[in-house]
C-alpha cells in the first residue's frame, strides 16, 4: 500500500521566509515591486503593494541556498544545481556543473555568475546553459563570501572573502584588475552606494566602510556595537540615510552627511537576513528567519520608520492547534514563541496574530521584543468555544511550567486581562512552587473553565469574571497526583477527570463536589484526554501507548486500541464521531474506525507529529511537526470520491508520506532529480498543463443545453419588443456598402461569400440561367434544400449555420422559409426545417435553441402549416418528439424537487 487510504497532501500554511535572503525587483507590467522569499524547498512571490501571495515556485530536490532574478528568469540554487524559472512556475533552464553547494548568485546581463562552497566562480550563458568562464579560488587564501557588480564598471565584479580580502575582476577575460588592502575580518556584505565608485562594505566585527574603488580610499568608516553587519541599504528618495542590520534583529539608520546615528529600530526577533530600500520611495523591506516579512515607511516626525505592512507566521514550531468555529475556516495555533495565531484555510491574507503571552502587556510594549522580561512561557495546550465569542474571552490557555491560566479573545484578537490562579497557589499562600497546569476544559456554554493541576487539584472558574466557583475533591481530586485530563458535558451536569493514579472520576458539576459519584479503575495511568461532546465519548490515552474510548453515559470502556510504539502526543475525533485519529512519538498517524474497532488507515511522517485536529466539516486534517513552523493540511478523500475502507493489521509497517507543499500538489511543479532528461521534463510539464475538455454530451439519457449565452435564444422570443424599444430617434444612416465584387455572408462572424468564385473556378461561365439560379433562397434555405436532395437525416450543416447567427438573422432566415408570406423559400424547405427540429429534439442536444427556433417557426408560419398536408403530417411527429424530450426533463426536475423537499423536512 502506498500512502494513506483516506488522506492526501493538500497544502501548508504559515510559511513566509527563512534564513535565505529575499530578492526584490521591480516589475513594470505590474507597476509594483515583487518580493521573492525562500520557504525551504520552494519559494514565494509577493506583491509589495499588499503583501499578497502572487505565486508559489516549484519543489526542488534539496533546500534552496540562494535566490536571484533578472528581467526574464528567477534563478534558484538548490544543492549544486541552479534552476531558472519563468513566472515562478515554468522551469526553463537548469545549470549543471558545480561539485559543491551553490551559495552565491548574481545575474549579469546575458550571463549568470555563481559561486559554490569550493569558491569556484562560474559564468554561464543564460540562454544556452553553457559555461563561459571558470575562475577557481583557494579557500585557504581567498574564500569568496560575497560579490557585487560596481555601477558603471563594465565587465567588472567585486569579490569579498572570509579572510577580509577584496578583489576586482574582469570577467570577460578572467583577469584580476586590482587587489585592495585587506580588513583582517570577514566581509559579510557588499553593496553599491548611490554615489559612483563607492561601495559599502560590512564586516563580521560590526564595521561599516564606504570605499572609493577608483582611488582606494575610505570615504567613511562607521561601527555598530551590537554584532556583525548582515545588510546594508541606502535611501534614494532624497535623504542621505544608510541603514545597516545586525544579528540581533536591530536596524540602525545613519546620517551620512553628519556621520551620526539618526535612529534605531528593533525590527525582528532574529537576524535580519535581507534589507532593501525601494528605489525612490520611503519604504524599507526586511525579512528574517523568525518567519516574518515587514515593510517600513519613513513618515515619523523625526524621520524614523514605522511598520506599514507585515506578513508573518510562527517564529518557532507550533505546540497545539485546534479548529475554531463550525465552518472549518479558522485554525487556532499556539507556538513555542509564546504567540497565539489564527490561520485561515481560505486565504492567507486573513491570517491574524493575537499577540504573545505576557505577564504585563503594557510593560512589554516598552521593552524590545527580543529581551522582553515580561514574556510568559509558551502555550502548551488550550481550549476554545464559540458560544460567547462576542461577549467575553473564549479561549483558555495553559503555559509550560507555570500555574497561571490565561484567557484570550478570538473576536478582539488579543490576550485577555484574566490570569486564573486558585487562592491556594497564589504567591502569599503558596508553599509548593512546582505546581503547574496539566489539563483544562471550557464548558460548552463558554461560561466556565475546569483546570487540573499537577498536584491533583481540580478547580472551576468563571471565564467572564475570573471568580473561583468550585473545587472538586477533598483535599484534592486525585490524591496528590497529576490531573491528566478534564472533560465537561454539553448540559453542565458532569465533570470527568483522569489522573495519574489510574482512575477516571465523575463529579457533579455544581452540587456535592467534594466526592465523586463514580470511579473507573484503569490498568495504566492516564496520559491524555480528547472529548466528543455530541456523542458523550472520551478518548483516553494511557502511558502504555494504548487508547481507550469511554462512554460517559454508561461509564464503561467501549473500545480499546493498541498499536502505537511511543507516547501518544495528540488525539481527535472526526466530526461524526466515527473515526478516532491518534498520533505518537513513533512518527505515525493512525485512523481507527470506532463502530468496527478496526484500524482503517495509518501512515508515517519524517518527523514527530506534535498536534492534530480535524475540520468540523470533515474535509481537512491539520497537523504540526517538530522543528517545522508551518501547519500542514491533508484532504479527506472520502468527501469527494468513494473510498473502500478495510481492516489493517495494527502491527503492519505504516507507509511513509511526504509533507504537503505550500499549494495544492496537483498544481506544484516538482523538479526532478539530475538523472531525468530534459525531454522527459518537457513531456511532464506538457502533461501538467493539459486542460480537460468536456465531451459534447455526457449521456444520451440526459438533456444537454448549448453553451451559448442566454441572450442568443431568449431575445429571439421577444425580438419584436426589443426592436421597438431600441428604435432610434433619428432615421438611421445608410451604411457604406461593400464593393459589388466582395459579397459577404450575413452572420456574427465577418466572412466573404465565395460561392460565385467556386462556380467560376469550376469553369461554369455560361450566361444561360438555370432553375437553381432563379430560386431566391437564403443561405440557410440552400443548406436545407441540399439536405433534402441528398436524403440526409442528420442536418449537421444547417444546425451549425443557425447556431453561428445572431437573434435578428435567425429570425430573418426562419421568416424567409415560406414563399406564401413573401419569402424566398418553398414548402419542401419548410418540411426540411421541421425534420431538422425533430432531429434536434431527439438528439437531446441544444435543447433550448431547438425550442426557441420552433417557437419562431410556429409563430410566423402557423397558417401555412395548416394549409399544407405535408406539413400537417410532420406536425404530429414534431409533437411526439417534443413530448419525449419534455418527459426526460420533467422526470429529472420532479426527482430533484423531491430530494430537496425530503432534505428540508429532515432538517426541520
Amino acid at each position: 500500500m502506498r500512502g494513506s487510504v483516506i488522506f492526501q497532501p493538500n497544502r501548508a500554511l504559515g510559511f513566509v521566509s527563512n534564513h535565505v535572503p529575499a530578492y526584490v525587483r521591480y516589475i513594470e507590467s505590474r507597476n509594483e515591486n515583487v518580493i521573492t522569499t525562500c520557504v525551504g524547498k520552494s519559494f514565494h512571490v509577493y506583491g509589495a503593494n499588499s503583501f499578497r501571495l502572487i505565486r508559489v515556485g516549484g519543489l526542488h530536490p534539496e533546500d534552496i541556498g540562494c535566490i536571484a532574478a533578472d528581467g526574464f528568469l528567477t534563478y534558484v540554487a538548490a544543492g549544486n544545481l541552479i534552476y531558472g524559472w519563468r513566472s515562478s512556475t515554468q522551469l526553463r533552464k537548469t545549470y549543471r556543473g558545480h561539485a559543491k553547494k551553490v551559495h552565491l548568485l548574481l545575474p549579469f546581463g546575458k550571463h549568470l555568475l555563481s559561486v559554490d562552497e569550493n569558491s569556484l566562480l562560474k559564468i554561464w550563458f543564460v540562454g544556452t546553459e553553457e559555461v563561459y568562464l571558470e575562475i577557481p579560488f583557494d579557500n585557504d587564501k581567498f574564500e569568496v563570501s560575497t560579490l557585487m557588480h560596481p555601477a558603471s564598471y563594465k565587465n567588472k565584479i567585486l569579490l569579498g572573502s572570509c579572510q577580509g580580502g577584496l578583489q576586482l575582476w574582469n570577467i570577460k577575460n578572467a583577469k584580476l584588475v586590482h587587489t585592495f588592502k585587506g580588513y583582517n575580518n570577514k566581509i559579510v556584505v557588499l553593496n553599491q552606494a548611490p554615489a559612483i565608485d563607492v561601495a559599502a562594505i560590512g564586516l563580521q566585527n560590526g564595521r561599516i566602510i564606504l570605499l572609493n574603488l577608483k582611488y582606494e580610499e575610505n570615504v567613511m568608516e562607521l561601527s555598530q556595537d551590537w554584532g556583525p553587519v548582515t545588510g546594508i541599504t541606502f535611501r534614494t528618495d532624497g535623504h542621505p540615510i544608510m541603514a545597516t542590520s545586525s544579528t540581533n534583529g536591530q536596524i540602525t539608520f545613519w546620517n551620512l552627511e553628519e556621520q551620526i546615528i539618526v535612529s534605531t529600530l528593533q525590527a525582528h526577533d532574529d537576524t535580519v537576513t535581507s534589507m532593501k530600500c525601494f528605489p525612490n520611495e520611503p519604504l524599507l523591506l526586511t525579512t528574517s528567519p523568525d518567519n516574518s516579512m515587514k515593510l517600513w515607511i519613513f513618515d515619523l516626525p523625526d524621520g524614523g520608520a514605522r511598520l506599514l505592512r507585515i506578513r508573518e507566521g510562527h517564529g518557532a514550531p507550533p505546540t497545539c492547534i485546534r479548529y475554531h468555529g463550525a465552518c472549518g475556516r479558522n485554525i487556532l495555533s499556539a507556538g513555542e514563541d509564546s504567540s497565539l495565531r489564527i490561520f485561515s484555510t481560505v486565504s492567507e491574507t486573513m491570517n491574524k496574530s493575537m499577540g504573545k503571552a505576557s505577564y504585563n502587556r503594557k510593560a512589554s510594549k516598552k521593552h524590545r521584543k527580543r529581551d522582553d522580561p515580561f514574556r510568559m512561557p509558551p502555550i502548551s495546550f488550550f481550549t476554545s468555544e464559540t458560544t460567547r465569542d462576542k461577549e467575553w474571552d473564549s479561549i483558555a490557555a495553559a503555559h509550560s511550567g507555570i500555574v497561571q491560566v490565561t484567557t484570550w479573545s478570538f473576536d478582539k484578537c488579543r490576550m485577555g486581562e484574566l490570569k486564573l490562579v486558585p487562592e491556594a497557589f497564589q504567591n502569599k499562600y503558596r508553599t509548593d512552587f512546582g505546581v503547574t497546569v496539566t489539563a483544562l476544559c471550557l464548558s460548552h456554554c463558554a461560561n466556565f473553565v475546569a483546570i487540573g493541576y499537577s498536584s491533583g487539584h481540580l478547580e472551576r472558574f468563571n471565564v467572564q469574571s475570573g471568580i473561583h466557583r468550585a473545587s472538586y475533591g477533598k483535599p484534592s481530586a486525585h490524591d496528590s497526583v497529576a490531573v491528566r485530563g478534564v472533560s465537561m458535558d454539553n448540559l453542565n451536569q458532569m465533570v470527568v477527570s483522569g489522573g495519574a493514579e489510574r482512575t477516571i472520576k465523575w463529579w457533579q458539576f455544581k452540587h456535592n463536589t467534594s466526592t465523586p459519584i463514580f470511579c473507573l479503575q484503569l490498568s495504566e495511568p492516564v496520559s491524555l484526554f480528547s472529548t466528543h461532546r455530541e456523542s458523550a465519548m472520551i478518548a483516553v490515552a494511557l502511558e502504555d501507548f494504548s487508547v481507550m474510548i469511554v462512554d460517559c453515559d454508561s461509564r464503561t470502556v467501549v473500545r480499546k486500541f493498541v498499536s502505537h510504539r511511543g507516547p501518544i502526543t495528540d488525539m481527535c475525533f472526526s466530526p461524526d464521531s466515527r473515526w478516532l485519529l491518534t498520533t505518537s512519538r513513533d512518527c505515525s498517524i493512525k485512523v481507527w474506525d470506532i463502530p468496527s474497532a478496526y484500524l482503517v488507515d495509518h501512515f508515517r511522517m519524517p518527523q514527530i507529529c506534535t498536534s492534530l485536529t480535524m475540520s468540523p466539516t470533515g474535509d481537512f486534517l491539520a497537523t504540526t511537526y517538530v522543528d517545522s513552523n508551518g501547519i500542514y493540511l491533508w484532504a479527506n478523500k472520502t468527501m469527494f470520491s468513494h473510498v473502500s475502507l478495510r481492516a489493517i493489521n495494527p502491527e503492519a509497517e505504516a507507509p511513509l508520506m511526504v509533507l504537503p507543499a505550500t499549494i495544492c500538489d496537483e498544481n506544484v511543479v516538482v523538479v526532478p532529480n539530475d538523472t531525468v532528461m530534459e525531454t522527459d521534463l518537457e513531456e511532464a510539464m506538457e502533461t501538467i498543463n493539459l486542460n480537460y475538455e468536456s465531451p459534447p454530451q455526457l449521456s444520451r439519457e440526459l438533456i444537454t443545453m448549448s453553451n451559448l449565452a442566454a441572450s442568443r435564444w431568449q431575445n429571439l422570443l421577444n425580438l419584436d419588443v426589443i426592436k421597438k424599444r431600441n428604435r432610434p430617434k433619428q432615421p438611421p444612416q445608410k451604411p457604406k456598402s461593400a464593393p459589388f465584387f466582395l459579397p459577404t455572408v450575413s452572420g456574427l462572424d465577418f466572412q466573404f461569400d465565395l460561392n460565385g468564385t467556386e462556380q467560376s473556378s469550376a469553369g461554369n461561365d455560361s450566361r444561360i440561367l438555370k432553375p437553381t439560379q432563379v430560386e431566391q433562397l437564403t443561405s440557410f434555405g440552400k443548406l436545407l434544400k441540399a439536405c433534402v436532395s441528398s436524403n440526409v437525416k442528420e442536418f449537421h450543416e444547417p444546425i451549425e449555420f443557425l447556431i453561428k447567427l445572431g437573434p435578428s438573422m435567425v429570425d430573418y432566415e426562419i421568416r424567409n422559409l415560406s414563399p406564401l408570406d413573401g419569402g424566398s423559400g418553398s414548402i419542401s424547405v419548410m418540411a426540411a426545417f421541421m425534420r431538422m427540429i425533430i432531429t434536434v429534439l431527439d438528439s437531446k442536444t441544444h435543447f433550448e435553441l431547438g425550442q426557441s427556433w420552433l417557437s419562431v417557426f410556429l409563430k410566423n408560419h402557423g397558417r401555412t402549416i395548416a394549409e399544407h398536408m405535408e406539413l400537417k403530417v410532420l406536425l404530429n411527429d414534431l409533437e411526439k418528439a417534443q413530448m419525449r424530450g419534455w418527459a426526460v426533463l420533467e422526470e429529472k426536475l420532479l426527482y430533484g424537487i423531491g430530494v430537496v423537499s425530503s432534505l428540508r423536512n429532515f432538517s426541520a
